[in-house]
């Protein structure tokens, strides 16, 4: 029974641990139609917090690993938090201004498996191009 407690009580600490050394990265939308940080690599339970410091911007995903659970359209100008528990590639833009190349990159767990599904996608021309150079951005790290 002991070593029942023990083993009860050190699983815990490491699903704790876990859970308190989740990282929060902030990006902020900026004035040129760009988001700050365009390629995010971080680790399963990390939060991504998008901070409107630029007018007439959001975040609308369009294509992660379970493409029936994407992370909800944030509205325009407004604080927009999502914790990733899913790995993989997540393509996000500006709803307003993806047209014009307003996107960004999630990696997730260093996990590349729905990479195809992102290069498939049917974009603007400025925005491929974009998308082309994030992906580069990307595999470099």
């Amino acid at each position: 029974m002991h070593k029942l407690v023990t083993l009860f009580y050190v699983m815990s600490f490491f699903l704790i641990s876990k859970v308190a050394l989740a990282d929060t990265v902030q990006i902020n939308f900026t004035g040129d139609d760009s988001y700050s940080v365009e390629v995010a690599h971080i680790d399963v339970g990390d939060t991504i917090e998008w901070y409107p410091e630029d007018e007439g911007h959001n975040v609308e995903f369009l294509v992660g690993p379970n493409m029936n659970a994407l992370p909800a359209k944030s509205k325009l100008n407004a604080l927009h938090s999502v914790v990733f528990k899913i790995p993989g590639v997540y393509l996000y833009q500006c709803t307003p201004h993806g047209n014009s190349g307003m996107i960004g990159l999630v990696v997730v767990g260093n996990n590349y498996h729905n990479l195809e599904d992102i290069k498939n996608i049917q974009l603007s021309r400025a925005t491929t191009s974009v998308l082309q150079r994030l992906i580069r951005v990307a595999l470099s790290k």
